[in-house]
């Protein structure tokens, strides 16, 4: 206990210093770049080992910081028990690799921005998390929660000369402010429940009907952070503005904050007591799966396409999770506590492959300065390193064994088909269909993905962006490759990352999941069985590598030694070759952009010049596609908002002394008479 708790102090000391050490070497900005992301890359491998040796060995909650405030309810108390640690251990890994990634990747500003503002911001980012995931009251919980908000928030603006980024920052800090607003309030009526702020307290006193009100509520909050369909129009502008370290925290990290607040608050304070509870997350995240996938598919900015990419996950994991609410309302531990680790692994895998996936997008915006894969093209021949860790990303996020993003796919689907097993035809249909919508997105996850490395890598250059492309320094594609190695690592023993999410299960539900599983910790071979039926990845992969190598020999036996030519990468055997004869992403993604053309609303424009129609001098081919939740969802909002603001204006801010006297004095009045009824 003594040595968990120095490793966590001395985890958070180091971020602590990270900030002083940036704020005293201002003036030599590669001193203070390279100083505060290594004392971030240390508080990460101190705050790893802490999370791994309380997961590991450690049983009973151990609180490490408790500081009494003068100021009522102000009680600043941390701890951990096995699901913060669980949540502080994905925060750890992705701080070390993002920090080690940044010491190359803020160099592109030295001179040209306050870079010691950026690590500050970062480093006061990883805090804020820190504390969101180990608060053990609700009061700090929220402090954290707005300071990380906050944070955030600057980050996107970061490079606040781009009116995107201005208008991105906008959007994103009304919707978390949003999300806050029902949080508080949801505070506020368990404690006058409660009559206490803490995150251990008891929910019993608390009526049935007000429970079901505050899942309402944490829904509302939480879906908004973690960008749940259709709470999400901020992600897809906010995560590309940002920077691409800062876009790896807040895709890899922050938006985990809203899963471990649905676990603690609904699961773990309230308990779930309706079946309709877990339904309405299931349909929540299987529209997010549909809408994130589909959007993700048609889109060409690559950070952009990466955004939509984690609204998909999101609905992943808020399919398992609301599997587990289902288990839970009907006293099936099994069922629930499978929910719930199909949750927890996928959650941790996609924060690995997720934060890789930005950090590429970084390493790609820094060799060649856009975003735009349509700019883009013959990479790998530039960037060999980025190329392949990219590729290794990309293969995870696709659930391509044996990469990591697979495992929790896998045992989200068995969660469902035990779901099924059950026979309860209230939930059957909808477990049926978000299976169905699971399969769809795994079919279009890896389309999508094959676009954006083909695209971006493969072929020639579309532009001189691509011509004059260069790899990126040594520390980028350091702190990417450790991420990267730990998909595949986790892909390949996936039951060393079961067991430690089972850790959390286990104390949550008092239910262990492992103990039911075959096969060993480092090799297992069937994860999970189902009523005698079973599928092993490892084994799957050894069946279709002999399959594959079986075909290969026969045909090399039966059609002989081929007379081989070589050509250009896509000529169809034509000389010359040039860019133009390449595929689009927009060529690539417009057969869909048919077939769903009530999601995507797309819009066509012809521009031509010359004389003849009929023989152009040039010819210009644009499609683009509509924001259907922003046009028709918010955008109405936006103007009621704004008429009833300048109504408001018009009437009540008369510039009348004697009118806002008035104001004043009811106001009073109100104040007066409700703090007699209270």
């Amino acid at each position: 206990m003594f040595v968990l708790e120095k490793l966590i102090q001395s985890s958070l000391l180091s971020y602590g210093l990270s900030i002083i050490f940036a704020l005293v070497a201002f003036k030599h900005q590669k001193l203070a770049n390279t100083g505060s992301n290594l004392l971030n890359a240390l508080g990460g491998l101190l705050g790893a080992a802490a999370s791994l040796l309380y997961l590991l060995f450690n049983e009973s909650r151990l609180s490490f910081l408790d500081v009494q405030s003068s100021a009522p309810f102000i009680v600043i108390t941390s701890g951990f028990d096995q699901l913060s640690a669980y949540f502080v251990l994905i925060l750890s890994i992705v701080t070390v690799s993002v920090s080690i990634y940044s010491i190359g990747y803020i160099s592109k500003y030295y001179g040209e921005r306050n870079t010691v503002l950026l690590n500050v911001l970062m480093s006061t980012f990883i805090l804020s998390l820190f504390f969101v995931f180990t608060a053990e009251n609700s009061i700090w919980f929220f402090i954290a929660w707005e300071a990380m908000s906050v944070i955030s928030y600057f980050i996107v603006v970061f490079e606040s000369e781009d009116r995107e980024n201005q208008k991105a920052g906008v959007l994103y800090i009304i919707m978390t402010q949003v999300g806050t607003a029902f949080l508080i309030i949801n505070f506020m009526i368990m404690y006058s429940y409660t009559g206490t702020f803490s995150m251990q307290a008891s929910a019993d006193l608390i009526p049935s009907s007000v429970k079901s009100l505050l899942f309402v509520f944490f829904l509302l909050g939480f879906g908004t952070k973690a960008g749940l369909v259709p709470l999400h129009v901020w992600l897809p502008h906010a995560h590309p503005a940002a920077p691409g370290n800062g876009s790896a925290f807040m895709s890899g990290v922050m938006i985990k904050t809203a899963v471990y607040g649905m676990i603690r608050f609904v699961l773990v304070f309230l308990g779930v007591e309706s079946t309709w509870w877990g339904i309405t997350l299931m349909v929540a995240g299987a529209l997010t799966v549909f809408v994130g996938i589909s959007y993700a598919y048609v889109e060409k900015n690559i950070k952009k396409l990466l955004a939509y990419s984690s609204i998909e996950n999101i609905g992943i994991i808020f399919i398992a999770l609301g599997v587990s609410f289902i288990g839970f309302s009907r006293g099936q531990m099994t069922l629930c506590g499978l929910g719930l680790l199909a949750a927890l692994v996928h959650t941790f895998n996609h924060a690995l492959f997720k934060s890789s996936l930005f950090l590429g997008a970084g390493s790609i915006q820094y060799a060649t300065h856009s975003k735009n894969m349509e700019e883009l093209g013959g990479l790998l021949k530039k960037m060999p390193v980025t190329g392949l860790l990219f590729l290794g990303a990309a293969l995870s996020i696709s659930a391509v064994v044996p990469f990591n993003g697979f495992i929790g796919e896998w045992l989200t689907y068995q969660a469902l088909f035990q779901d099924i097993l059950g026979g309860n035809a209230s939930t059957d249909i909808v477990s049926m269909l978000s299976m169905a919508v699971l399969a769809f997105a795994g079919a279009l996850a890896l389309a999508t993905f094959v676009k954006v490395f083909g695209i971006s890598f493969l072929g020639l250059p579309r532009s001189e962006h691509g011509v004059h492309a260069k790899e990126v320094p040594l520390s980028m594609n350091a702190g990417i490759g450790l991420l990267v190695s730990l998909c595949l690592l986790f892909g390949i023993f996936p039951m060393a990352l079961i067991h430690l999410a089972n850790e959390s299960v286990a104390e949550i539900l008092g239910h262990s999941l492992t103990e039911k599983m075959t096969g060993s910790s480092l090799f297992p071979s069937i994860p999970l069985a189902i009523e005698n039926n079973s599928i092993s990845p490892l084994s799957g992969l050894f069946l279709l590598a002999f399959l594959l190598l079986l075909a290969l020999a026969a045909i090399r036996l039966i059609g002989g030694k081929p007379n081989e030519s070589k050509y250009g990468t896509w000529d169809c055997g034509f000389k010359p070759l040039n860019s133009r004869m390449q595929y689009t992403g927009g060529g690539y993604s417009k057969p869909l952009n048919i077939i769903f053309r009530f999601l995507f609303r797309p819009t066509r424009n012809l521009k031509h010049t010359g004389v003849n129609l009929y023989h152009p001098e040039e010819m210009e081919y644009i499609m683009t596609t509509e924001p259907i939740f922003e046009k028709y969802l918010y955008a109405p909002v936006v103007r009621f908002v704004r008429s009833l603001s300048n109504l408001a204006k018009q009437k009540i801010q008369t510039g009348s002394i004697h009118a806002y006297l008035i104001y004043i004095f009811i106001t009073v009045l109100l104040f007066m008479l409700y703090n007699r009824l209270a």
